[in-house]
C-alpha cells in the first residue's frame, strides 16, 4: 500500500510541475505574441489596413477553411502553399524587382552577383528591422514595400477570385475555381495574411530572432534556425537518451521481483452476470464507430487522389461538390468522431460493472439521450462545414455554425458546445456507476485513477473555448494544442492504460497490484513528458525562446516511455494463452497489441524525428508531419477504439464469434495498408520535400513547381495502393462489428465446452474488488437469458 501512496504522490507532484509550467509560459504566449498593428501606414501617414482590416481577413480566412485549405506559420494541409512562406517569398521577389528597376533600371535577373548581393542586404535590413511603434500601435511601411505588398495581394486575390489565368494553379493546390466569391473580403483576407509574413520577417524587440524565430527559412533574408534552436535541438537528443538509459535502470533496480502472476479463472468472470440494459443500448454506438470509421476512410481516399488531380476524381468535377477542403474537414473530423465514440462506448460499458452489475437509475435513458445528442453534433457539424465551405453561410454566422477554420476543431462553435455538454453528459453517467464503487471499502487505487482520467476526459475538452473567432492566432494555437496535443495524446492515454488495467485485473489475468502499479507509473510517465511537451507545437507560433526551450526539453521526454511499449504488446499477447475462454478474446487483444506498436513507432519514432526544434522548423508543414499524424491518430487512437469496440461487441453479443477469415483480412490490411501509405509514400514525399526546404526555402518544397514534378506526382499515386488495402481491412472489420450486431450469417460460437464446464464455479473475487457487493445478486447466469454474457465456449447456451 505505501508504494501505492509514492506513486500517488509522484503522480500529483508531476502533474503539479507541468501544470505549473504549461501555465507559465502559456502567460508568455499571451505577453509576448506579435503584435497586430491598430493601424499599417505608409511614410505620408496614409491608412492602408487596421487591426480590425487584419482579424476580418482572419475570419476571412476560416470561412474558406482555414488550416485545411494550405497553411499558416506551418499548421494546416499540406497540398496548397504555405500561405505565411509563400507570401513572404513572394514580396520579397517583388520587392526586388521593384529595387533593381529603381537603383540599376534592369530586371534583378539581369544583374551581376555583386549588385544582386547588394540589393539582398538592403532587403534584409528593410524586412528584419521591426518598424513597429508600440507607443503609437502603428506599423510604417516604405513605398517600396507598399508596392511589393500590393502586387502580392493583387496575385492572392485572383487566386481566390477565380481568376482564369490562375486555374491550372488553383488545380495543383486542391482549390476549388471561386474560393471567395466577395472581393472586399479577399482583400482582408489578403491582409491577413500579409501579417503573419510581418511576423515572420520582422525581429523582435531586442533580439535577432524574428517574432516566429526565423521561421520559416528563406535564405533572402537571412531567415535561418538561431543558435538557440540547435542549442535545444541537442539537448533534446540528448534527454531522450539519458531517459531511455533512465527507464532502463530504473525498471531494472527498482522493480523488485516479478510478482507471480495470478492463476487465471476457468471462466471469464465478467461473463458471470446478466447484460443490463445500458449496455444492451450499445449495440448503435458500435454500429456509429464502424459507420464513420467507413465513411472517413473512403473520404481519405477521395481526400488523397485530390493531390494528383485537384479539382477532380477519375475525371469528375467533383470539386464543385465537394472540395478538397471539405472532403479532408469531414475526414479528419469524421475520424475523431468514431475515436471517440469508441472510448465512450467502452466507459459506459464498464460503468454497469463497476457499480456491481447494475446500472443506475434512468442510466439506460441517459445512454440514448447521449448517442442521439452525438448524431445531432456530427450531422449538425458537418452540414455546417458544407455551407461554410460553399460561401452560402452567411459571414457573421460561420465561426457559431460552420467552420472555425482550426484544423482538428474546425466544427462550428455551437457543435463544440454541443460536442461538450455531451461529453460531460458521458462524464456524469461515468459518475454515477463509479461514486457507489469508491464507496465500498477494498482497494480502489486502480478504480480512483480510472475516475480520474475520466474526469479529465469531461472537463480538458474546455479548453477550446478560451479562444473566439477573433483571437490573436498565437494564443488559439496555445488552446487548441491542449485539446489535439493534452486531452487527445493526454488523458486518453492514462484513460486507455486504466481501463485496460481494470479490464485484465478484472478478469484475473494479471494481479490488481501490478495493474495498479503499472497504470500509476505509466501515468506519470506519460504527464511528464505530454504536458509541457504540448509546448513542441509552439515553436514557430509566435512564441519566444523559452517556450521552444520547455517543448524541446520535455517532448524529447514524452517519447521515453513509448520507446519500450514493446514490452507492453509482449504483456498483452501473452495473455491470449493464460486461460481457454482467452481464445475468444484475441481479436481485441491482436488490437491492443497493434497500439503498442504503432505508439512506438508512429508516436514515438516518426514522432521525434519531427520534434526537435532543428528538424521542426525545416519539416514543419511537410508531408514528414503527415506521416507521424497517420501513424500515432490512426496506429495509436484508432487501433485503440477499434479494439475496444470489438471487446464490448464480444459481450453484448455473447453468442457471436468472431469471423477468423474476415478478421485475419481486417487485421492485416489494416496495418499492412498503413505501412504502404506512410513508407512508400507519405515519407518519401515529406524527405524529398525536407531536402528542397534545407536547400531553398520552405516556400520552394510546398510551391506549386516542386509539388507537381514528376517523381512527387508519381509517388502521390503509388499511394492508391496502401489506400485500396487499407480500406479492405477496414470494410472487413466494419463488416464483421455489423454482422455481430445484427447476427447476420453464422456468427454463433462453436467452441468445445469443456472450458466452460469446468470454470462453473469460478470465482468473482476479481470483478468484485473493482466493484462493490451489491454485484451479488445479479452474477447468477441464467442459462434462458438471451442476453447475458457468455464467454462463448457453450455457444451461448450457458450450460
Amino acid at each position: 500500500m505505501a508504494r501505492y501512496y509514492r506513486l500517488w504522490w509522484t503522480l500529483i507532484a508531476t502533474l503539479a510541475v507541468t501544470f505549473g509550467l504549461l501555465g507559465y509560459f502559456g502567460n508568455e504566449v499571451y505577453r509576448e505574441a506579435p503584435p497586430i498593428p491598430g493601424a499599417v501606414v505608409s511614410e505620408d501617414g496614409a491608412v492602408i489596413m487596421t487591426r480590425d482590416s487584419i482579424l476580418d481577413g482572419q475570419t476571412a480566412w476560416q470561412s474558406v477553411g482555414g488550416m485545411q485549405l494550405g497553411s499558416v506559420w506551418g499548421h494546416g494541409a499540406y497540398q496548397a502553399p504555405d500561405w505565411t512562406a509563400d507570401w513572404l517569398h513572394r514580396e520579397l521577389v517583388a520587392w526586388l524587382e521593384l529595387a533593381s528597376r529603381d537603383v540599376y533600371g534592369r530586371d534583378y535577373s539581369q544583374l551581376s552577383g555583386a549588385e544582386q548581393n547588394s540589393l539582398q542586404y538592403e532587403l534584409t535590413q528593410a524586412y528584419r528591422t521591426n518598424g513597429y511603434d508600440a507607443a503609437t500601435d502603428t506599423l510604417m511601411l516604405s513605398p517600396r514595400r507598399l508596392e511589393a505588398i500590393y502586387q502580392t495581394a493583387d496575385y492572392y486575390s485572383r487566386l481566390f477570385g477565380g481568376a482564369p489565368e490562375l486555374r491550372g494553379t488553383r488545380d495543383s493546390y486542391a482549390m476549388k475555381e471561386l474560393v471567395l466569391p466577395n472581393a472586399e473580403r479577399r482583400e482582408r483576407l489578403t491582409e491577413f495574411f500579409f501579417w503573419t509574413a510581418w511576423a515572420a520577417a520582422t525581429e523582435r524587440p531586442g533580439s535577432a530572432a524574428t517574432y516566429t524565430n526565423n521561421w520559416p527559412h528563406e535564405p533572402l533574408i537571412k531567415n535561418v534556425p538561431t543558435a538557440e534552436n540547435v542549442v535545444w535541438s541537442i539537448v533534446s537528443v540528448v534527454l531522450l537518451i539519458a531517459g531511455i538509459g533512465g527507464l532502463v535502470w530504473a525498471w531494472s533496480f527498482m522493480r523488485g521481483e516479478d510478482e507471480k502472476e495470478p492463476e487465471a479463472p476457468a471462466r471469464d468472470p465478467l461473463s458471470r452476470f446478466q447484460l443490463t440494459p445500458s449496455q444492451k443500448a450499445l449495440g448503435k454506438y458500435l454500429f456509429l464507430v464502424v459507420a464513420l470509421f467507413t465513411f472517413q476512410v473512403f473520404l481519405g481516399g477521395f481526400t488523397a487522389h485530390y493531390t494528383v488531380e485537384g479539382q477532380s476524381f477519375y475525371g469528375i468535377e467533383t470539386s464543385k461538390w465537394f472540395p478538397y477542403t471539405l472532403v479532408r474537414t469531414w475526414h479528419i473530423q469524421s475520424a475523431l468522431f468514431w475515436i471517440a465514440t469508441g472510448f465512450l462506448a467502452a466507459g459506459l460499458f464498464l460503468a454497469p460493472i463497476i457499480n456491481g452489475g447494475k446500472d443506475p437509475k434512468y442510466q439506460k435513458l441517459g445512454v440514448d439521450v447521449l448517442f442521439w445528442a452525438l448524431i445531432v453534433v456530427v450531422v449538425g457539424s458537418f452540414v455546417g462545414n458544407y455551407l461554410a465551405i460553399a460561401q452560402i453561410m452567411p459571414a457573421e454566422w460561420n465561426f457559431w455554425l460552420g467552420h472555425q477554420g482550426y484544423e482538428y476543431v474546425d466544427l462550428g462553435r455551437l457543435w463544440q458546445i454541443g460536442k461538450f455538454t455531451g461529453i460531460v453528459l458521458w462524464l456524469g453517467l461515468m459518475m454515477r456507476g463509479i461514486v457507489p464503487a469508491l464507496m465500498q471499502p477494498g482497494d480502489k487505487h486502480l478504480l480512483a485513477l480510472f475516475t480520474a482520467s475520466v474526469v479529465a476526459i469531461g472537463f480538458f475538452y474546455g479548453a477550446g473555448f478560451f479562444y473566439g473567432e477573433r483571437t490573436h492566432i498565437s494564443v488559439m494555437e496555445y488552446w487548441r494544442w491542449w485539446i489535439v496535443h493534452l486531452w487527445v495524446e493526454g488523458f486518453f492515454e492514462v484513460f486507455a492504460t486504466a481501463a485496460l488495467a481494470f479490464i485484465f485485473s478484472s478478469m484475473g489475468l494479471v494481479s490488481k497490484r501490478m495493474a495498479t502499479i503499472a497504470a500509476l507509473a505509466s501515468a506519470s510517465l506519460f504527464m511528464l513528458g505530454g504536458v509541457p511537451g504540448t509546448f513542441h507545437h509552439l515553436y514557430f507560433s509566435g512564441t519566444t525562446t523559452p517556450v521552444m526551450a520547455v517543448g524541446a526539453t520535455f517532448s524529447a521526454l514524452e517519447v521515453v516511455p513509448l520507446i519500450v511499449l514493446g514490452h507492453e504488446a509482449w504483456e498483452h499477447w501473452k495473455l491470449q494463452h493464460r486461460a481457454p475462454w482467452m481464445d475468444q478474446m484475441k481479436w481485441p487483444l491482436y488490437f491492443f497489441v497493434a497500439v503498442a506498436f504503432w505508439n512506438m513507432l508512429g508516436a514515438g519514432v516518426l514522432g521525434f524525428s519531427i520534434n526537435p526544434p532543428i528538424a521542426l522548423y525545416y519539416i514543419q508543414g511537410l508531408n514528414t508531419t503527415a506521416t507521424h499524424a497517420h501513424a500515432a491518430l490512426f496506429g495509436v487512437y484508432g487501433f485503440l477504439a477499434l479494439g475496444f469496440t470489438i471487446l464490448v461487441l464480444r459481450y453484448i453479443r455473447p453468442q457471436m464469434a468472431f469471423d477468423e477469415k474476415l478478421m485475419k483480412w481486417g487485421f492485416r490490411c489494416l496495418n499492412g495498408g498503413l505501412v504502404l501509405m506512410l513508407f512508400t509514400s507519405l515519407l518519401p514525399v515529406g524527405i524529398i520535400q525536407f531536402v528542397a526546404s534545407a536547400s531553398e526555402g520552405l516556400w520552394y518544397a510546398r510551391s506549386e513547381s516542386f509539388m507537381q514534378s514528376d517523381l512527387l506526382q508519381t509517388l502521390r499515386w503509388v499511394r492508391t495502393i496502401g489506400d485500396i488495402v487499407f480500406i479492405v481491412g477496414a470494410l472487413a472489420v466494419s463488416w464483421q462489428v455489423v454482422k455481430g450486431l445484427f447476427n447476420i450469417g453464422d456468427t454463433r460460437s462453436h467452441q468445445p465446452t469443456e472450458a466452460l464446464a469446468k470454470g462453473a464455479g469460478a470465482s468473482m473475487a476479481p470483478v468484485l474488488e473493482s466493484g462493490n457487493s451489491a454485484m451479488s445478486p445479479a452474477v447468477s447466469m441464467n442459462s434462458e437469458q438471451e442476453d447475458s454474457i457468455c464467454c462463448g465456449s457453450c455457444g451461448g447456451q450457458g450450460h
